[in-house]
């Protein structure tokens, strides 16, 4: 049986320094830059994969931490199929910074973006200042998954950007069920198409992307 062809739209949210960058870069790239140089607005980068005999081509959205950009996040998000939430297990503050985001995308989105909670840094365990359980539970009570991941050395990125592929085509695969149904039966289905083709004419990439693990 012969495969389909998928495009997804994926953002990664959080505080500066977190390493939103660093996670993309390295997944993307195989890259890790200790340096940080601020992201500049937002960031975006194509990746294809192969799942089984499914094609599947991932825009993947990095977005800057500062506050003064936080009300551009909509601009980038809007359409999105999934979001890594990203926060720094050493710090307390980008973790909670977390739930307004979550909050955001649900106002946003509802149900139709798959929601990630990562945890990074963890070769920093050491230093943990984000009790695991209580992120654990969280991300759980928002229908989340939650994710340790390390950019710095390559621990958890290739699982966290496979997994979130292999849930979005499930999404996407029992919402094409559900219209199907519907239009048997003589209904008609609301649901936003999961699905999404980017048009490449109106991206814009920043050049500067941060280092930051």
């Amino acid at each position: 049986m012969s495969g389909k062809s998928y495009q997804f739209k994926i953002v990664l949210l959080g505080e500066g320094c977190v390493g939103k960058t660093s996670l993309m870069l390295r997944y993307v790239q195989d890259k890790f830059n200790d340096e940080h140089l601020s992201t500049i607005q937002a960031a975006f980068i194509k990746k294809k994969i192969r799942i089984g005999s499914n094609s599947v081509e991932l825009a993947i959205w990095d977005t800057a931490g500062q506050e003064k950009y936080h009300a551009l996040g909509p601009i980038y998000y809007r359409g999105s199929n999934g979001a890594f939430l990203v926060y720094d297990i050493t710090d307390i503050d980008s973790f909670e910074r977390i739930r307004k985001w979550v909050t955001e995308l649900k106002t946003s989105l509802g149900d139709d973006c798959i929601l990630c909670i990562v945890g990074n840094k963890s070769d920093l365990e050491k230093n943990r200042n984000v009790p695991i359980k209580e992120a654990e539970e969280y991300a759980k009570s928002v229908g989340a998954k939650h994710y340790s991941t390390s950019a710095k050395l390559n621990q958890g990125v290739n699982e966290l950007f496979l997994d979130i592929s292999k849930r979005m085509i499930e999404k996407f695969e029992s919402s094409e069920n559900l219209e199907s149904i519907n239009h048997q039966s003589g209904n008609s289905s609301n649901k936003r198409n999961t699905i999404q083709v980017v048009d490449d004419s109106v991206v814009q990439q920043e050049d500067k992307k941060s280092g930051c693990c």
